[in-house]
């Protein structure tokens, strides 16, 4: 199991904390530390079973300032990798699903 996690978002601690709860020691990724490459974003495109636009925070201030309201799967991912701080938080992956843990309850119906 892992998480990319931001220390700084409380939606992303309360996730933690209830994996750590749970018993479980997920791997913990600090995204913005260590970004996802390509092949990663696109495996968690492919597990969250969701379009890549959705891993995208889409409320800061950055996704309208580079204009990806109307960008393609291939211009977000790049954003994605050039801009890490675009990224949903948290997600939690285990096995070859995942989830993004917003609000961090979804997680306990999800585990």
């Amino acid at each position: 199991m892992k998480i990319f996690h931001n220390p700084r978002c409380s939606k992303s601690r309360e996730a933690l904390a209830l994996l750590q709860e749970a018993g479980l020691a997920p791997e913990v990724i600090e995204y913005l530390k260590t970004p996802p490459d390509l092949g990663t974003l696109k495996a968690l495109v492919r597990q969250l079973g969701l379009p890549v636009r959705e891993l995208l925070r889409s409320s800061e201030a950055l996704y309208a300032e580079l204009g990806l309201a109307d960008a393609d799967d291939e211009q977000l991912l790049e954003a994605l990798l050039q801009h890490p701080q675009l990224l949903q938080r948290p997600i939690v992956v285990r096995g070859e699903q995942a989830l993004i843990a917003r609000p961090p309850e979804r997680l306990k119906a999800w585990l």
